[in-house]
Order: C-alpha cells, then structure tokens, then sequence
C-alpha cells in the first residue's frame, strides 16, 4: 500500500474516532510526509499536503525558501488551483449555479499522491472527489512535477479535462522567500531585477482585494528594478501584467541570488503580510486575476480564465534558479 494510501486511511480514521469519540494510540495518528529530491546543487523538499514546496537548500545549506513562522506568514508556497486569489463574496456563479471556494483555491488543503519518485524528480496528483465537487463541478486531473535541473527547479502543472463540458479555472505559484537570505545582511539590501524593459503596469486591487478595471503605469528603477521596503507592501500586494517573464531577487552586497521564470504566465504578484517587518517576500506567477470589485463572477464569462476543452490538457511552468 502506498504511504499515500495509508495517510489517507488514517486520516478517515482520526475523523471517525472524533465523531464517535473513541481513542486512537498515538501511533496511529495521521502524518503528512515530506519527500526529497536532490542533486550536487540544491536540496528540496516537498509536503504531500497541497504537493507544497517545503525547503530548498544550496550545496552550503543556506535555505531559501520561507519556512513559515506564524507570526507572519504560516505557509511556505502554496500551489493555487483552481482559481487565484479571492472571489467576491467566496463564491461564484457556474451554469446558473452557485458555488463557494476558499481564497486560492482548494488544492493547497488536499493530500496529494506523489505518483513517480526519483532522487531529483518527483510528480504529485489529485483528482476530482465528492469533496472537490462541492465547491468546483469538474472531473479532473492535477499533477505538479518537480524536477531538478543542476541549479534550477522546474515547477510544471498538468491539469487534464475528464468532464464531458468545457472547464475553466486559474493557476499560479505562491513561493515564499527569505529576505534577508544571506548574513550581515537586511530587507532594505534587496532589489527584484527584472530582466528587461518594459511597460510594466499595476493592476489596481480595491480596499477588499478585487479588480477594480484601473491599470496604472508602475514605475521601475531604471525600467528594471524595484527595490525592497516593507512600506512597499501596506495596501497588500503588487499585481503586475506586461512585465518581464523573469525576476531575479538580488542584493549588490552578495553573489546569492533567487531567479524565477514564469514564460507563460500573465500576471506577477509581491507580496508579504501587509503593516509588519516580515522577513519574506513572495513571487507569485499567476494566469489570472481576482473577481472584479462588486461582481459575483461567471466562470465561463470571467476574462482571464483558463478554458480547457473536454479530454484535453493544459501544462503550464515556472522555475527557481538559485545562483550561489
């Protein structure tokens, strides 16, 4: 039996003895894995839960990603699916239907399979279940493929259609870093670097975090930088479009750098928590946006979103190079 299969087993047990309040022996009690993979450069780990992104280390054992300090920020990367960000009132409207779903979607919360395991590649999936039916009326499939390439990790999402009826959804990264990741250093050393000159614009976020249509030129240093302050972040989080498909999180005061290329996604979201020092900051590629301010969104009418035709699928791919 598979380690998943026996989480799983746990799981609904745990569930059963609380309703019944019956005892379960501590040995008995469900725990989400991590698995590794790794190469001469970079060490990763991945949790079953949401096949999130849990540590990736350099040869050094520096650790770049952000390790979830609750006084901040509990999660570490979240893999968003199958919709980004909020929607309006949490809910929205399919086929004359309505729907509730959580910020971000549902698959960050779901214990995912890890199907094929190799010393630095490692494949995750989910599929449809009663569950997921409730607040998303597909049958689907959902892989995140994790696959070390010397220096960069390359982050694929596989989305497969099984229904018999179009299906529409958005997708993106939601990786944490540590800033400051290298000593004698602080938040202010750092700058995103993007790595070329564009018309890079804002998408405006209203008070309650929705699409307000208002997109504003977004001023860059030099047309490619943006250099780090906390201050950046006190209305929530930067949403860009028409950027560069890379960004480099640097600082002059270091070799150490984090590179993430997102080719094919639209939309780039920084954030940390809004109105504190938080030691972070997050790289989010995103397909789409969030619901438009005031409007209970249509999935088959929202613009942005992802449709994908009956028995067909979808592969969509970021990365994260570390330059040590």
């Amino acid at each position: 039996m598979k380690r998943s299969e026996i989480n799983k087993a746990l799981k609904e047990l745990e569930v059963m003895c609380e309703k019944y309040h019956c005892y379960l022996p501590p040995c008995c009690h469900f725990t989400p894995g991590e698995y590794t993979i790794h190469n001469e450069y970079l060490t990763v780990k991945i949790h079953e839960k949401g096949a999130t992104l849990w540590s990736i280390k350099d040869r050094a054992g520096t650790e770049y990603l952000w390790q979830g300090n609750p006084k901040y920020w509990a999660d570490r990367a979240p893999n968003i699916f199958p919709y980004v960000a909020r929607l309006t009132g949490g809910k929205y409207i399919l086929q004359d239907k309505t729907y509730k779903m959580d910020i971000h979607g549902f698959a960050k919360d779901i214990l995912f399979e890890a199907e094929q395991v190799s010393e630095s590649h490692i494949v995750f999936s989910i599929s449809d279940t009663t569950e997921t039916y409730k607040q998303y009326p597909y049958k689907f499939r959902f892989w995140v493929d994790y696959q070390l390439e010397e220096n960069k990790l390359l982050i694929t999402y596989i989305i497969r259609n099984e229904d018999d009826k179009i299906m529409y959804f958005g997708l993106g990264g939601h990786p944490g870093f540590n800033v400051p990741f290298e000593e004698n250093t602080v938040f202010e050393d750092y700058y995103l670097e993007f790595d070329a000159v564009h018309q890079v614009e804002q998408v405006e976020l209203s008070d309650e975090k929705f699409v307000t249509g208002v997109f504003k030129t977004f001023p860059l240093d030099q047309g490619m930088s943006l250099h780090l302050r906390h201050g950046l972040f006190k209305d929530g989080a930067i949403v860009l479009r028409n950027m560069a498909h890379c960004v480099t999180l640097k600082t002059e005061l270091s070799q150490k750098e984090i590179r993430v290329e997102y080719p094919d996604m639209a939309y780039l979201g920084i954030w940390h928590v809004p109105n504190m020092n938080a030691p972070y900051i997050c790289i989010e590629p995103w397909s789409s946006l969030p619901s438009r301010q005031g409007i209970v969104e249509d999935l088959e009418t929202q613009p942005g979103l992802i449709s994908l035709t009956s028995k067909c699928e979808y592969h969509n791919q970021f990365s994260i190079q570390i330059n040590v």
